[in-house]
């Protein structure tokens, strides 16, 4: 007998080419202000989406460990297929359910940084030099490496990027990722829209068959519709990422974070 049920007739009259989700975590999916941090009206998304067969991968500048936590501590009734984290390492589900490297992608990503990290010497040094006779901003180490710092406000951050955006170009491939008050130092081959890309690559699924979302700089390299063709931030996102998403030919939803997002995926056709 077929199925009559309110979710199945939902279901049959969407008609979304989506296969693939990257969404950014916080400010985008979570809004820390908020009680609930996520709508509930997501997760039912989300769920009417996997329905189809719909993949989610969360593409987030946090370190594996810590989406864990997020994930964990929110309680997110639908776990996520793929964590991009870092804004650049992939990760599957292993057959033990834990996260593993996805290919060789984050092998090739770790051995691209560390020769980076070493041609990089001399400019790191006159980074620290800067952020400690021009500003009250704080380095970030991992081990004796510089890999990142944080400032005291966004103003001042401004100012440092307007710094760091003259002097990367002395290495070539030295970029690196703003995201509020931090920064990460990165190779520009390795971002959210480059990692995105290799996961579509790994997963068979088309630029035309993807939805990226997010909220903050570091998100541009996957809102710019090289990597998704369709493209959406929150209402909260900053000016530079909805003004990338209106160039890509995206929606630029009203509603805060995931109350923005499930505004898209039903502008879009992937929801209802």
């Amino acid at each position: 007998m077929p199925d009559s049920s309110p979710l199945n007739s939902q279901l049959t009259t969407l008609n979304s080419p989506i296969k693939l989700l990257s969404t950014d975590f916080d400010g985008t999916v979570v809004n820390h202000e908020a009680q609930p941090a996520v709508v509930p009206e997501f997760f039912t998304a989300l769920a009417e989406m996997r329905a189809r067969g719909v993949q989610w991968a969360v593409n987030t500048g946090r370190v594996l460990w810590h989406i864990e936590e997020g994930l964990r501590e929110l309680g997110f009734p639908v776990e996520p297929d793929f964590v991009l984290t870092s804004e650049r390492e992939v990760f599957h589900r292993g057959a033990d359910g834990r996260w593993q490297d996805f290919g060789d992608w984050n092998l090739r990503c770790a051995a691209a940084h560390d020769a980076l990290f070493i041609k990089a010497g001399t400019l790191l040094a006159d980074i620290e030099k800067y952020l400690a006779k021009h500003t009250r901003a704080h380095p970030i180490y991992e081990g004796a490496r510089l890999i990142g710092l944080a400032a005291e406000s966004d103003e001042e951050m401004d100012g440092v990027c307007a710094f760091l955006e003259k002097e990367v170009a002395r290495v070539p491939g030295f970029q690196f990722m703003r995201n509020s008050i931090y920064v990460r130092f990165c190779h520009e081959d390795y971002s959210k829209g480059t990692a995105l890309a290799e996961l579509a690559r790994l997963t068979g699924v088309e630029r035309g068959e993807i939805f990226a979302a997010g909220d903050h700089y570091n998100d541009l390299p996957m809102l710019d519709g090289r990597h998704a063709q369709w493209v959406a931030c929150p209402g909260n996102a900053v000016d530079a990422v909805k003004r990338t998403v209106r160039e890509a030919g995206g929606f630029v939803a009203e509603g805060a974070c995931s109350a923005g997002i499930v505004q898209a995926l039903r502008h879009f056709g992937a929801a209802s």
